[in-house]
């Protein structure tokens, strides 16, 4: 008896693998396309910022006019004057001064100041040269207030006056004679002060500490003004008691040191006087420079006339 066939199982189509191969050469076939491509990085920038307009991103709106008075170092402040205040708040000021104005000032105020350091100084070393001898003894002291551009000539007790007495030495007599020629030559007013201790004085000369202290600094201007080189409007006189004593009246020592006469030289106007000359030597100065004369070469062509007008702005037309 014959064998009965097999039966046939259904299988994928024939038809499916050829789809399959085509969907491999086609997948190749886009690979190598992609391999073989560029990116235009000019191109798509373009695109993108079309985009971000489109699809509502803000944009930078110009602005008309600059603002006045920002920082970049403060996010928040209010225009207006500095003044003192009890909220902490950052407030800026604009202005149309200039920055040559500034640096301007800030050279005259440095000439001036350096002038006045330089008269201070030269007439201290004046003063010193000439009392070289009472500073080294204690006799005398010489000091300089650069502030109040003063100085101060201190005349001790000892070697000046006996105790209780407005009587000059001999020897002190004759220092404040040369003294005088100094002071003639050196501009300022003079003042002289007399001072006392705390311990009270009352003689048949003096009533109280007043009288001595207004008697001595009277004779010590007499003695400036004996010679006629010191001119009595420049001098003052004035007696204090012991009402600016040096240190407190606690011992012997203490009230030696605030039994004392004082001349003081005061520069103050002088310095001023020349600050003011000097200041306005240095704008006059400014001023010349920022006084520019635009002066522009002329050229006349041949056959034009030379008889020509000046045209609206001043200058010569050809």
């Amino acid at each position: 008896m014959d064998e009965l066939p097999e039966e046939e199982k259904p299988g994928i189509p024939a038809w499916v693998v050829t789809f399959a191969d085509l969907m491999s050469l086609l997948m190749c076939f886009f690979v190598l396309l992609l391999s073989f491509s560029e990116i235009d990085a000019m191109k798509f920038k373009q695109i993108a910022g079309e985009l971000s307009k489109a699809f509502g991103v803000q944009r930078d709106v110009p602005a008309l006019e600059i603002p006045q008075g920002t920082s970049p170092i403060f996010d928040k402040f209010s225009p207006a004057p500095p003044e003192p205040t009890l909220i902490n708040e950052i407030k800026q000021t604009t202005t149309d001064q200039q920055p040559e104005l500034q640096t301007l000032k800030s050279t005259t105020e440095e000439a001036l100041e350096a002038a006045a350091q330089e008269s201070l100084e030269t007439s201290t070393a004046r003063i010193r040269e000439v009392l070289d001898e009472a500073i080294d003894d204690g006799r005398i002291t010489v000091e300089k207030d650069q502030d109040q551009h003063r100085i101060v000539i201190r005349v001790e007790e000892k070697g000046s006056f006996p105790s209780g007495s407005a009587e000059l030495t001999y020897e002190f007599e004759g220092l404040l004679l040369e003294m005088a020629k100094v002071l003639a030559d050196m501009p300022g007013k003079l003042m002289v002060e007399g001072h006392t201790d705390d311990i009270p004085i009352r003689t048949s000369r003096f009533y109280s500490n007043w009288d001595l202290s207004a008697a001595r600094s009277a004779a010590v201007a007499n003695v400036l003004l004996a010679t006629g080189d010191v001119e009595p409007t420049r001098l003052a006189v004035k007696g204090l008691a012991d009402t600016e004593p040096r240190v407190e009246n606690v011992s012997a020592e203490s009230r030696a040191k605030n039994r004392r006469v004082e001349i003081i030289i005061d520069l103050s106007e002088p310095l001023e006087e020349q600050g003011m000359r000097l200041r306005e030597l240095i704008e006059k100065d400014a001023r010349e420079r920022e006084a520019i004369i635009d002066i522009r070469p002329i050229t006349i062509s041949p056959g034009e006339d030379s008889n020509s007008e000046p045209d609206s702005s001043g200058l010569i037309t050809w």
